[in-house]
């Protein structure tokens, strides 16, 4: 994409998405942290679901420091994967209390010193707790950015870095979000809608395809 596709893209995806906001629910930096370390190879849904019932209770790193790995993974098996998570949210609640005063930090350095916490999900915290610029890429931004020709990347480090390049640092956290809704609502990774898409005529997969017809 050129930088004019690329605005209009961009436009394209604020018209559309412009009001959506993150999917999972949280009051606090630490709850959305928890949240965000719940939601790998799960969805937003689900975790919404198991986080209403633990944050009752456990929504602080002492009182999450209250369980006992056993009781935190049944509280949270139905998120998948429950066994490493519980580990790591643990292990990041201590953390948390013995070198950042019992709060969540605030730069990717910091956070992805935790346990279980990735660039993606640095970028999320940052981005949504901390209001900092910042581009998560998770599985529906990858396919998105590639498809459409936004930011092109073999790995998600590679597409973080595209987009950080292509696109204004003002518009980051919000393209994020547009970019994940437009990958659930149309382009989906299977039999995405193509033909009710509104960036179809920007989309250099879309093109590639129709010139391979001809």
């Amino acid at each position: 994409m050129n930088q004019s596709e690329i605005n209009e893209t961009l436009r394209i995806l604020q018209d559309v998405y412009g009001t959506q906001k993150c999917g999972l629910d949280f009051n606090s930096p630490y709850e959305l942290l928890i949240a965000t370390m719940l939601s790998a190879q799960c969805t937003d849904v689900r975790v919404n679901k198991v986080t209403a019932e633990l944050f009752k209770d456990y929504n602080t790193p002492e009182k999450m420091l209250s369980l006992t790995e056993g009781e935190l993974r049944e509280k949270i098996k139905s998120c998948g994967l429950s066994n490493t998570k519980a580990k790591n949210i643990l292990k990041t609640s201590h953390l948390l209390l013995s070198e950042f005063g019992g709060e969540v930090p605030k730069t990717m350095k910091e956070l992805t010193s935790l346990p279980g916490v990735g660039r993606k999900t640095a970028n999320v915290v940052m981005s949504n707790a901390f209001g900092i610029p910042a581009i998560a890429v998770d599985t529906h931004v990858f396919r998105v950015s590639n498809r459409l020709g936004l930011a092109k990347g073999k790995n998600v480090l590679e597409v973080e870095k595209g987009l950080r390049q292509n696109l204004p640092e003002s518009s980051w956290s919000s393209t994020h979000h547009q970019l994940i809704w437009h990958g659930r609502k149309i382009c989906s990774a299977r039999n995405p809608k193509c033909d009710v898409c509104p960036l179809a005529h920007l989309c250099e997969t879309r093109q590639l395809e129709r010139s391979n017809l001809k």
